[in-house]
């Protein structure tokens, strides 16, 4: 009996080993590809943390390296802790999610449409206007408007954007209402709020709210690489600072930090009921409709989802630089932060959580498609998808995520990648309007002019009110 716990421990051990390589060699990978600096890695499976591992350099210009402790900043993550919030209010029967918001705040303005709900501030199918359009866009900061009071009636001047439940726009409005919301039903400043209901249960000591302009131990500051600076094309890329700020009445859309391991710590606290009930977290992460009953992209409040028929997975990412994925009926969840402005882990995650579990990656279209296409070339995306199809049940690619891969590819200049993404999902959903402007943009921007027209021409045929696919036709034609 000795001897044969000793091998199974033997065993358990080679397993272990084996993983923390493969984990080293995709992260290694994708650090060096993406130069990024510094990461931290949290691995969460059945309610234990089982991984825990830091890369690089937290702060270069003093050659500190990144550990357990370095602070990242996490951006838009912030939004599930908001939708958590609004979640555990409706649990106590404070609000409800269906109620239209001009019930709970007295101010949301006479000129908008009355029927914007909780909902679609979680879902960003609100229709309101972006209150980050208003920002200074270099650095987030009030600007001439002043304050929030200036930022707000400037904003309650503009119109609406759409009919709620009509389409999706991701927008800081939303968040920021939300975060009125808990400040009026908890009865006290949402960031003690969240300390109190989510922080302190979760075992979270290093996480903050903040930005640039605040004192943050161990932080691990963010930077960008950038090739134009001051309006000035240089012949390398060169690693910059970010600044920003995040003014407070917006912190619930982008202003915590924190590191991997508290945020491994917060998922095993949610998984473990000890911030909502199962219920809550089912309906929180179960898709939302639009008004004409299709599925949108986000559910309630986290927006990076999964709605597969096996492994789904739901998470967020932040800022381009922080993301997470939790795989409820897995019982496994990869955090990955990073203090590189436009590093996107989330293109790496289930290739990661695949580690764990293999059938993860071929439950995942994007993912299967990453790792097939840097072997054999992502101009054979067609027929691969073509083949995989056939043969593999769960591959069932997603319009929007694609659109979303090549888009982030796109950012990172490998446009010719992304062109070949952006006509897959030309090839797979041929009645959407909206990759046929997203093809057009990716030929116009690899000087593919004729063939640009053509798709934008595809766009607006197939959707008369895409106003950017006219603008940018009306250009092309022109030039």
């Amino acid at each position: 009996m000795k001897n044969t716990l000793l091998i199974i421990l033997s065993l358990f051990s080679l397993l272990v080993f084996a993983q923390d390589q493969e984990i080293d060699a995709i992260i290694k990978r994708e650090m060096k590809e993406r130069k990024i600096p510094g990461l931290g890695i949290s691995v969460v499976r059945n309610g234990k943390m089982v991984l825990s591992k830091s890369y690089g350099t937290a702060n270069i210009q003093d050659s500190i390296p990144v550990t357990a402790h370095s602070v990242f900043a996490i951006n838009s993550i912030t939004k599930v802790f908001t939708a958590t919030g609004i979640m555990k209010l409706a649990e106590e029967g404070k609000l409800i999610l269906s109620d239209p918001v001009s019930k709970y705040l007295d101010f949301f303005p006479s000129n908008w449409d009355s029927s914007v709900t909780i909902n679609h501030l979680l879902t960003h199918t609100s229709g309101l206007p972006d209150m980050l359009k208003l920002l200074d866009q270099n650095t987030g900061s009030v600007g001439s408007l002043k304050n929030e009071e200036g930022i707000w009636q400037k904003l309650i001047s503009q119109p609406m954007d759409f009919k709620p439940g009509d389409a999706f726009s991701y927008n800081q409005t939303n968040a920021y209402l939300l975060g009125k919301l808990i400040d009026k039903f908890s009865g006290k400043p949402f960031a003690v709020y969240f300390e109190e209901h989510q922080f302190k249960p979760a075992g979270m000591r290093n996480t903050v709210f903040g930005d640039s302009r605040d004192v943050i131990q161990n932080f691990a500051p963010t930077y960008f690489w950038r090739k134009n600076i001051d309006g000035r094309m240089l012949e390398n890329p060169v690693l910059i600072h970010n600044y920003y700020e995040f003014p407070y009445f917006r912190r619930t859309a982008a202003g915590l930090n924190s590191t991997a391991e508290d945020m491994a710590g917060w998922i095993i606290a949610l998984q473990n009921e000890k911030l909502l009930t199962r219920s809550s977290l089912e309906k929180m992460w179960s898709p939302f409709v639009f008004n004409n009953g299709k599925k949108t992209p986000w559910s309630l409040g986290w927006g990076m989802n999964k709605f597969r028929k096996e492994h789904r997975a739901v998470g967020m990412s932040g800022g381009g630089r922080s993301a997470f994925l939790l795989y409820p009926d897995d019982n496994l969840a990869v955090i990955v932060l990073t203090n590189l402005g436009g590093s996107y882990p989330e293109d790496f995650l289930e290739e990661l959580a695949g580690i764990y579990n293999p059938d993860i990656v071929k439950a995942d279209p994007v993912t299967n498609l990453r790792i097939s296409l840097r072997k054999t070339g992502f101009e054979n995306a067609i027929p691969f998808s073509k083949k995989e199809m056939k043969r593999n049940p769960l591959f069932v690619p997603n319009e929007f995520e694609l659109n979303e891969w090549a888009y982030r590819m796109m950012a990172k200049g490998q446009n010719k990648e992304a062109l070949e993404i952006f006509k897959l999902n030309v090839y797979l959903f041929p009645e959407s309007w909206n990759v046929y402007d997203s093809y057009g943009e990716i030929l116009a921007k690899t000087g593919d002019t004729k063939q640009a027209v053509l798709m934008y021409q595809k766009s607006v045929t197939l959707n008369p009110d895409n106003e950017n696919a006219k603008k940018v036709l009306e250009k092309l034609l022109h030039n």
